[in-house]
């Protein structure tokens, strides 16, 4: 599967610009579904300008130096064959912005940020399906 996942508040508490503290499990699950052969798309509103600095760089930084191998940042890099549609195509999305994302709030965090206890099980079934 190509899995598309958001960063703040999906991966790290919402801290912007900075980079927050990891939300539980997210790590541990994405390494797993890179093990398991899945393609993660990094799509996020951050972006690298001279208003906000490198920020982009920075998150995608991050996830490599968490061991995070990103199949493409705000793009799937095969698509550009097929579609001229800004839209990254992936199977699945996770953002806690998703309407249906299970949240949680965990203390010392800025708001809610997704439930990976939840999400990670749930994109292990969908392994089984065709998509």
């Amino acid at each position: 599967m190509i899995i598309g996942v958001d960063f703040d508040g999906t991966i790290v508490d919402h801290d912007f610009p900075r980079i927050g503290q990891p939300v539980h499990e997210a790590l541990r699950w994405l390494r797993q579904f890179q093990k398991d052969g899945h393609k993660l798309v990094l799509w996020t509103i951050r972006s690298d300008s001279q208003k906000t600095g490198d920020v982009l760089t920075d998150a995608v930084e991050y996830l490599k130096s968490e061991g995070i191998s990103l199949y493409g940042i705000n793009e799937n890099p095969q698509q550009k064959t097929w579609s001229k549609s800004p839209k990254a195509y992936c199977h699945v999305y996770i953002d806690d912005a998703a309407l249906g994302c299970p949240l949680i709030y965990f203390e010392g965090f800025q708001r809610p940020c997704a439930n990976w206890r939840i999400i990670g099980p749930a994109v292990l079934k969908l392994e089984g399906y065709r998509i």
